[in-house]
């Protein structure tokens, strides 16, 4: 008969709590249902006090749902913009004309159309490497589509 570790149960196990400073909606909820069960009887909790404590516990949970939006935002914005526009690679996009001069769109506008090669990084912003060798930054594209087949 073979015998078991003791170091594999479960009552010898490390248990790690994680402690937070912050109070969540959970807690929150926990705290109010339990002052409303406990209070006393001839003196229970005024209207206004219930009120407040929902209110308060409104805000709580919208801080919460703005702290989440924000980092999601946050995250998004760090993603590198390369990153971001290389499913354009391999893809005909349109574009007006760009005057290299001045460096506005041409008069009178003519719009182009070539395949992505590669993206870079140019000051924070993705630019596309065309087949023909212009230059573009993303929100210069009018239209983005598949190469049409050669025939």
């Amino acid at each position: 008969m073979t015998t078991i570790d003791p170091s594999y149960y479960l009552k010898n196990q490390a248990t790690v709590k994680e402690t937070s400073s912050s109070l969540g909606k959970d807690e929150f909820l926990k705290i109010l249902m339990t002052q409303l069960q406990n209070q006393d009887p001839l003196n229970p909790m005024e209207d206004k006090e219930f009120i407040s404590q929902m209110a308060t516990f409104s805000s709580l949970e919208q801080m919460m749902q703005m702290t989440e939006s924000i980092n999601l935002l946050v995250n998004n914005q760090l993603i590198s913009p390369v990153i971001q526009y290389s499913h354009l690679i391999g893809q005909q996009v349109t574009y007006y004309k760009i005057d290299e001069e001045t460096g506005q769109i041409a008069e009178p506008k003519e719009l182009e159309t070539s395949i992505v090669q590669s993206v870079t990084h140019k000051e924070g912003y993705a630019v596309l490497q065309l087949e023909n060798d212009a230059e573009i930054y993303t929100d210069e594209v009018q239209k983005i589509e598949q190469p049409s087949e050669k025939e």
